[in-house]
């Protein structure tokens, strides 16, 4: 049994008063009223669909064309008086209007997110890879399509269209297609944005998804119009030709210029939109599509700041509000009971599955001739094997000009749903399982080797904090026999549309033209570079490698883990939350700072330094005075590990005061791990940690004390909980330049749990955050440090609180997502 097509539908126009020249009735009343409910109905249940899709890292599209999927007959469709609420006979035509001004403003923001430069000047790998993943759908789509025919029905094409040729082609096109933004945002969604994998797999989507509007604008035309569309596509190459060589050096010209000198302001925005509306209409009229103007009017404006600046005013309105209009009415016409209303419908699904295998297995074959991993090749086939807004376009085309029958494109869209929503939780088995990070004795400073390269990630999130943290590297005993490897990782915030701000980070080749337009963020790229690249350049013992990371902040600290994970560092500096103002004072500038530092402490996979910076990259580094307060556990030792290094730096002297707990300071506390591992065995871990304790600090005093006379060891008795503040004091008045400390976790003192609870930052322990505080009154910059092996932050309902692992101190593990 075949399923007819569906028949063309006609709108009836009520002509009020034909003398007039507004000649229908009252739109402010009729009209305007439906056409805001369809918009927020898809506009309110699309992004409720995102949330409940989140946790699968779903593209925004998937939700969007699941609100029209809603409204098919097997769902809500049933019901006449919802469909008729939403989509009224006489709201539709007004409704199919907005969608298309929304998909030609995508479009248009899909070309202005490709970078033209990138593409023109991609290497040889990503273009060859792109090029397979054209090439071989293109020969197998023909060969699918007929075994469609063959196999639906009865066999005999049955309910199918009549005109083939047409179907061949529109068919095959939809199979080579990748969607880029969608790409970005799955890698970025997972966290291999800056793997290797992830940036194989960003340039060749891009490159694939330039092919795929070029292949759109070539033969799109002919699968509807026939050989006739021959001049349309000429004419429309010629235009092209005209804008990328002709007019793009002219806009380019006058808008950098512009930008340069401050001049444009959001008004001027309104000759972009002019502009747009203008290339889209040329399309239009000479034959072809009225978004393949809009892409070639994104693409040929100018990249950087000034894209930065149109995608970020204008991606709410049309993005976010017009552009869902037009994706949910792809689900609408989702008819999935075609596939099943017929009797060999199990293969039918066999088909709709063989269709996701091109494009794998032609990935699979470049990759093999590159040298990638079987299982690195699979998973970039899955990432290309996307499907974006062109796919959704050429099957509205598709289904709008009638080239497709109702079962074939229901087959066909099925299929470009599956290859895009599979990706995700595919790719997420492969690469993000719940893995362990194995102890090492990379991973800490105390296990390393003195003349073993210490590698070191430091995170910032502005050019002053990358100073700062070239201070305390500095400190830093770099020789010949201990060198030193920073990875400088530039933390951006993740915002608005995601492939825009993803694709101006990509790697920027140096002759590329347009390299002064640069976003602010890339500004800022450039400046943590260079002061990054004057260290290296000043030390022949340090190297530097500058990375960037673009994440949203709640989850930036697995990009972190990964990267640091990735580079085996051994430490990971992280910059304090609060800086020093110009009165002297620390002042917050970001919260979220903290909450990153936080979960990075939470599974960090090697030590962590927290840095409170109170300009200590302006000190002379002669004479330069450090103070390593020691009171007992991991922390401590690590902390006392990281002055050790630097203690060997010409013109550095380090003094370590060692406090030791009599009488109430060192009662144990129990309460807080009693209940899960029991008393004995937190008195039992107590006197481990003091034996440890001991071990580290003779080593220390033996080796280093008599023999280098910039190093001092020291001891003051502590007896309670005041007595803290009290040695702090004291030792402030002797003056440092900078402090460095251990977190504290481990410590089972009754006194210092209690002091916890009343820290501002628990993050900094009980000594660092005094030590931080401005009531303190210190000028002395604070490092602290945590060690990697023994359990992290707990980030409970008591952030204050610290946990450990259920191993103790024979713990070698540290579970991380």
């Amino acid at each position: 049994m075949g399923v007819s097509a569906v028949l063309p539908a006609c709108y009836e126009v009520n002509v009020l008063n034909p003398s007039r020249i507004w000649q229908t009735g009252n739109i402010l009343r009729t009209e305007l009223p439906i056409l805001a409910i369809q918009l927020v109905f898809v506009v309110i249940i699309s992004r409720l669909l995102f949330l409940v899709y989140k946790p699968l890292h779903q593209p925004r599209l998937i939700s969007q064309m699941s609100v029209g999927f809603l409204l098919t007959p097997p769902l809500l469709g049933r019901f006449t008086e919802i469909f008729t609420f939403v989509y009224p006979m006489t709201g539709v035509l007004n409704a199919e209007v907005v969608a298309n001004v929304g998909v030609i403003y995508y479009a248009f923001l899909s070309g202005l997110e490709m970078n033209l430069d990138t593409i023109l000047y991609v290497k040889k790998k990503g273009a060859t890879i792109a090029i397979c993943g054209i090439v071989f759908p293109m020969v197998m789509g023909p060969a699918l399509y007929l075994l469609h025919r063959k196999v639906y029905g009865n066999g005999d094409g049955a309910g199918l269209e009549e005109t083939t040729m047409n179907a061949y082609l529109l068919w095959t096109l939809v199979l080579t297609v990748t969607g880029f933004p969608v790409v970005a945002h799955t890698l970025s969604e997972l966290k291999l944005l800056y793997t290797g994998l992830g940036r194989a797999a960003l340039t060749a989507s891009m490159i694939s998804d330039t092919y795929a509007w070029i292949l759109f604008t070539l033969f799109v035309p002919f699968s509807i119009n026939g050989l006739a569309a021959i001049y349309s596509v000429i004419s429309t190459i010629i235009f092209a030709i005209i804008c990328i060589f002709v007019v793009r050096p002219i806009v380019v010209k006058v808008i950098d210029r512009k930008m340069e000198r401050d001049e444009w302001d959001e008004g001027q925005l309104l000759y972009v939109i002019m502009g747009l509306f203008l290339c889209a209409h040329i399309t239009d009229v000479l034959g072809t599509h009225d978004i393949v103007g809009a892409f070639i009017f994104g693409l040929i404006l100018p990249h950087g700041k000034f894209a930065d600046m149109v995608a970020s005013y204008t991606d709410d309105f049309g993005g976010a509000m017009l552009a869902p209009c037009y994706f949910s009415g792809t689900g609408m016409r989702l008819m999935v009971k075609s596939i099943f209303a017929q009797p060999n419908w199990p293969y039918t699904l066999v088909v709709i599955l063989l269709l996701c295998v091109p494009k794998i297995l032609s990935t699979l074959f470049a990759t093999f001739f590159f040298g990638m991993k079987s299982k690195d090749g699979f998973a970039l086939g899955l990432l290309l094997n996307t499907k974006g807004a062109i796919a959704l376009i050429m099957l509205n085309t598709a289904w709008d000009r009638s080239v497709l029958s109702v079962p074939s494109y229901a087959v066909l869209t099925s299929a470009v749903l599956l290859m895009t929503v599979v990706v995700s939780p595919a790719i997420n088995a492969i690469y993000k399982p719940r893995k362990r990070f194995e102890q090492n004795k990379l991973k800490t400073i105390q296990k390393l080797r003195l003349d073993a390269e210490l590698r070191i990630l430091a995170c910032v999130h502005n050019n002053r904090q990358a100073t700062g943290v070239i201070g305390l590297i500095e400190t830093f005993n770099a020789t010949r026999l201990s060198p030193i490897h920073v990875f400088a990782l530039y933390l951006v915030e993740l915002t608005g549309r995601g492939a825009t701000v993803v694709a101006a980070h990509m790697e920027k080749l140096n002759n590329q033209p347009g390299a002064q337009n640069l976003t602010r963020t890339q500004e800022e790229l450039e400046n943590i570079k260079n002061t990054f690249e004057a260290i290296g350049d000043a030390y022949d013992a340090i190297r530097v490698q500058t990375l960037n990371v673009v994440s949203t902040y709640a989850t930036v600290h697995e990009d972190i883990y990964n990267t640091a994970n990735e580079k085996r560092t051994s430490l990971v500096i992280l910059p304090f939350h609060k800086q020093l103002s110009s009165e002297g004072a620390l002042e917050t500038t970001n919260v979220t700072y903290r909450d990153i530092n936080l979960n990075v402490m939470q599974s960090a996979p090697c030590s962590v330094g927290i840095y409170v910076d109170r300009n200590l990259g302006s000190l002379p580094k002669m004479n330069f005075r450090i103070l390593m307060i020691f009171v007992g556990g991991p922390d401590d030792r690590e902390a006392l590990a990281v002055a050790w290094r630097m203690a060997g730096h010409p013109g550095t002297q380090l003094s370590v005061v060692r406090m030791l707990q009599f009488d109430e300071a060192a009662e144990v506390d129990t309460s807080s791990h009693a209940e899960a591992q029991g008393i004995l065995f937190v008195v039992m871990d107590s006197e481990k940690q003091k034996e440890l304790d001991d071990e580290c600090v003779n080593s220390f005093r033996l080796t280093a004390v008599n023999s280098d006379d910039s190093i001092t060891y020291s001891e003051i008795d502590v007896h309670s909980g005041e007595d803290i503040p009290t040695v702090l004091n004291e030792l402030e008045k002797f003056g440092c330049d900078l402090y460095i400390v251990g977190q504290g976790n481990r410590r089972s003192s009754r006194v210092f749990s209690m002091l916890l609870e009343w820290s501002d930052c628990p993050e900094l322990g009980v000594i660092g955050d005094i030590l931080a505080s401005h009531n303190f009154g210190s000028s002395s910059s604070v490092l602290v440090v945590q060690q990697y092996g023994y359990g992290g932050m707990f980030l409970g309902k008591q952030s204050n609180n610290v946990t450990t692992n259920s191993d103790g101190f024979k713990s070698l593990v540290v579970k991380t997502e």
